[in-house]
């Protein structure tokens, strides 16, 4: 049996190559490669007229009007095309005039015309539906099946001779074309070895311009139209990686017929007599013949085989399949190295020497024992995470690796222990973690995989060592992180979360409260912005030191996130009031924060929910506390807020308004009123306030102290005053282009200030409405001028510069108002009502008010008093030096249709204050 064993392995394998069709593929790759050191040209008899891309650019986008292809005709016949065959569809109808135009055609050429019929495959996996051309258009021509095989590696080989079509045998276009008779052969090989590239191509917008040229090389040829431009999609994949269109396969297959070039395959006796002689060769020559002689003797008739092959497939139009009988000369060469070749002990080496570079190459350390856990063996990861070299270890007892105990009585790491594991184990391998040391003492943690097998010395250990300290250094720090601050060392949101849970589940044991204190800190961003981010950090880094000083550990301190800080403690742990701690914890701020060489002063916004009454559970408490933060940053900066349930109201309505803001902003729901602002000494205009007013589609016009505290402190902010400014100036141009030259105020928004460039914006929207500069004043309150001074002064220069009058508005209900005035270029001022109104009762507000107008005079400000609402209080004013004022004496806010009726009249008439 061992004598024959050789020649059963290559029947085994052939016969294994011959229940999958394994050797399909490779008489496919042979036949291909024979096509490609071969080379034909074509006879030139069958020209592709293309439906190329020069045609498309030319004619327009696909499908074409059949008009077109009537011409065509037309031009082929005139040239002396002998047939013609399109390769299109022309199975339905399009529009008449076309059809009847190529009707025509066809009968006039005469039935030489072959129209395709083909097999198309319904979308849904029905029957498969048959396309023929029209029956007007059968009746004149000759039918053909245009349809080819596609094999299961996606390429075309094969052509069918004809195909059946419902009832009748229907002819391929190539053999009718190529004039041969239609009988049931089946399908034949396409000879691949005529190259595509020798098929004469011309372009069909070449033949409709009957160009001479291509005319001339249609002369007694036959002729085949079809698609080749990319687009089209009309292509197929050929063998030797060449995709080519369907024309020009249809060119290929005709070309095959007229040069007897139909290929077909040999009968398989021929391979089965040449398997029997290689096959009964090598029986006898197996023992008589040394190895390298079976080998030359094999590669020799392979060769003589495949040259043969190769030589009968130029000559005639057969194709010899030698792929069993390459096979098998594989099969018998891998045979023969078998037979040579000692298994066993190349498979001992190749294991011995896999097991060696992977020890020696392993990163990790790779230590193994004996029996008596003494190493044997010792791997340079090893010597890197121990310290010892293999001779000073090697023979010691592996724990001489282990550290001893630090605690008397303690159990120290036993190899003995983990062995025996990894034998019950299933797998036979276990993990475990001990402490290792090394050679200069020092002690780590260190994972090791340990696993046994048997050997031919008796039974062995073995085990992967790996230094995890610096993993485990890792993972504390991932915790940490999970758990704290990286920035400040406090707790995070997560940790704060937690500690809340806990916290309320101790305070509802006991009946007690928990309060959790939200801080914000006030202006950080310009912080921030000014002086950097390194140095915001330092901010950030000294509040949370003064925040734990505060606390003194009797509360869990978190930042939140930016500069949102959080302070939740057990209330019976405190022994002071809940807004007494509060209290307290604002005044810590007081004193400025020491950061470096700098200090800053850092105002905090407090918001304070208390369990169970501010919220139920750790959500409830957090959310709740951030309302209160938002309360008291709107109404309370520099204090604190505690939650309750009318803030939630209160800023639910603050957002509805909010959203309203905004619809009323894209509905053009807000106008410009106009109060206007007179000369004192005779009331006659000077100028005129331009006022926001909001038409409510149903509550009517909204006071502007309901809603503009609301604008000035949401992101509409902005918009909302650049509209006010442009539709002011616009209207103070319109008016200005009418002859009344007035003057129109407008009340600045801090968000201009903050946003971008207003002296830009200003000298833009001056340039684009061409309103004159004087004309335009802008009045600013002390809340523009509170932050970034140096900025807001280059603005105001700039904006002077132009020619615009800037006003300071509500003067004296401010802190510093005259500091501003030495401060800030400034051309007048506006006395604030709550003066004005009780100026002849009040001999304070009298006293105020006088000195305001002589400190302006001597300043050389205008003043401009407001809330002036009869004629004693304008006769007082004019009589104290104000030049100018405004009140409800002389009108109240109006709509700029009613302004202009009331006040820009015909020759511009005085406003009579009588």
């Amino acid at each position: 049996m061992k004598r024959y064993r050789p020649h059963i392995l290559v029947v085994i394998a052939l016969a294994v190559v011959l229940s999958t069709g394994w050797h399909g593929a490779l008489r496919n790759a042979l036949t291909d490669l024979r096509f490609a050191w071969q080379s034909r040209s074509a006879t030139g008899s069958v020209v592709v007229v293309a439906i190329d891309a020069p045609s498309i650019d030319q004619i327009g986008v696909w499908p074409w009007p059949r008009s077109l292809h009537a011409d065509l005709l037309h031009r082929l016949e005139a040239a002396g095309a002998q047939d013609i065959a399109f390769d299109i569809d022309f199975s339905t109808p399009s529009d008449p005039a076309s059809d009847d135009a190529f009707l025509t055609a066809l009968r006039k050429v005469g039935g030489s015309t072959i129209l395709p019929s083909f097999k198309q495959p319904t979308p849904n996996g029905g029957a498969v539906h048959i396309n023929r051309p029209l029956k007007p258009f059968s009746r004149q021509s000759w039918p053909a099946v245009v349809n080819v095989a596609v094999e299961p590696d996606g390429l075309v080989r094969r052509y069918p001779v004809g195909e059946k079509l419902g009832d009748a045998q229907m002819p391929s276009m190539a053999v009718v074309l190529a004039g041969q008779n239609v009988d049931r052969r089946p399908p034949f090989l396409i000879d691949f070895s005529i190259r595509a590239g020798s098929i004469p191509v011309v372009s069909y917008v070449d033949v409709l311009r009957a160009d001479a040229a291509a005319l001339d090389k249609l002369r007694d040829k036959k002729v085949i139209v079809g698609a080749t431009a990319f687009e089209l999609g009309d292509r197929f994949s050929v063998p030797n990686g060449r995709i080519i269109a369907g024309p020009v396969l249809q060119a290929l297959a005709a070309e095959s017929v007229l040069q007897n070039r139909m290929l077909r395959w040999t009968s398989d006796v021929g391979m089965i007599v040449g398997l029997a002689v290689i096959c009964l060769l090598m029986m006898y020559s197996w023992r008589r013949v040394a190895p390298g002689a079976r080998v030359a003797i094999l590669v020799a008739a392979g060769a003589s085989i495949e040259l043969t092959a190769v030589l009968v497939q130029q000559r005639w139009p057969l194709i010899i399949d030698t792929s069993l009988f390459h096979i098998a000369i594989i099969a018998y060469l891998a045979a023969i190295a078998l037979d040579e070749i000692d298994f066993r002990s190349l498979l001992g080496r190749i294991a011995e020497s896999r097991f060696h570079r992977i020890a020696m190459s392993l990163g990790d350390g790779l230590v193994c024992t004996d029996e008596h856990h003494r190493i044997t063996v010792w791997n340079p990861g090893a010597s890197a995470i121990f310290g010892y070299m293999p001779t000073e270890i090697i023979g010691h007892p592996f724990e001489t690796l282990c550290a001893i105990p630090a605690e008397a009585g303690a159990k120290g790491f036993a190899i003995r222990d983990a062995a025996r594991q990894a034998l019950l184990v299933p797998g036979g391998a276990v993990v475990v973690e001990f402490e290792g040391r090394r050679k200069n003492g020092e002690t780590f943690p260190v994972e090791a995989s340990f696993s046994g097998w048997q050997g031919t010395d008796g039974f062995q250990y073995g085990a992967i060592l790996r230094d995890i300290s610096v993993r485990k250094r890792e993972a504390e720090r991932v915790r940490y992180l999970a758990e704290y601050d990286a920035l400040t060392g406090l707790a995070n949101r997560n940790t704060l979360h937690a500690g809340l849970v806990g916290l309320i589940a101790a305070a509802e044991r006991r009946s007690s409260e928990v309060a959790l204190l939200v801080l914000g800190l006030d202006g950080f961003q310009q912080i921030n912005d000014m002086l950097g981010h390194a140095a915001g950090d330092l901010v950030l880094r000294a509040v949370a030191e003064r925040l734990r000083t505060e606390v003194d550990g009797k509360a869990l301190v978190a930042r939140l996130s930016g500069d949102e800080f959080a302070i939740a403690l057990d209330c019976a742990t405190v022994f002071e009031p809940v807004a007494a701690f509060a209290e307290r914890i604002v005044r810590a701020f007081d004193a400025p924060l020491a950061t470096g060489t700098r200090q800053h002063r850092v105002r905090i916004s407090m918001g304070v929910a208390v369990y169970p009454d501010g919220g139920q559970n750790a959500d409830d408490l957090l959310s709740n506390a951030h309302l209160a933060l938002t309360k008291a940053k709107l109404t309370r900066r520099g204090g604190h807020v505690i939650f309750e349930s009318a803030i939630r109201q209160e800023l639910e309505s603050r957002l509805t308004l909010e959203s309203e803001l905004a619809l009323a902003a894209d509905r053009g729901e807000f106008e410009l009123f106009y109060q206007p602002q007179v000369r004192l000494i005779d009331g006659s205009l000077v100028g005129a306030e331009a006022l926001i007013r909001w038409r409510h589609p149903m509550r009517g016009y909204v006071s502007p102290g309901e809603f503009m505290p609301v604008v000035n402190t949401s992101a509409l902010s902005e918009r909302i005053a650049g509209w006010v400014m442009e539709t002011a100036v616009r209207q103070a141009r319109g008016w200005e282009l009418s002859g009344n030259a007035v003057r129109v105020a407008i009340n600045l928004s801090p968000s201009q200030l903050h946003s971008g460039d207003l002296a830009h914006s200003v000298a833009e929207l001056l340039r684009t409405t061409g309103l004159t500069p004087s004309l335009l004043e802008i009045e600013v309150t002390e809340d523009v001028l509170l932050h970034d001074e140096v900025r807001v002064l280059d603005m105001f220069k700039r904006i002077q510069q132009l020619g615009v009058r800037i006003l300071f508005d509500d003067f004296g209900t401010g802190y510093a108002s005259l500091s501003y005035l030495k401060k800030f270029p400034l051309d007048g001022l506006k006395i604030d009502r709550s003066f004005v109104i009780d100026l002849l009762a009040d001999s304070d507000d009298a006293a105020i008010v006088g000195s305001t107008i002589g400190l302006s005079k001597q300043l050389g400000l205008t003043v401009v008093a407001e809330g002036i609402e009869n004629r004693a209080t304008a006769d007082f004013l004019v009589g104290m030096g104000c030049e100018e004022g405004q009140g409800y004496f002389f009108g109240r806010p109006m709509s700029a249709d009613a302004f202009e009726k009331t006040f820009l009249a015909a020759e511009l008439e005085a406003v009579s204050a009588a």
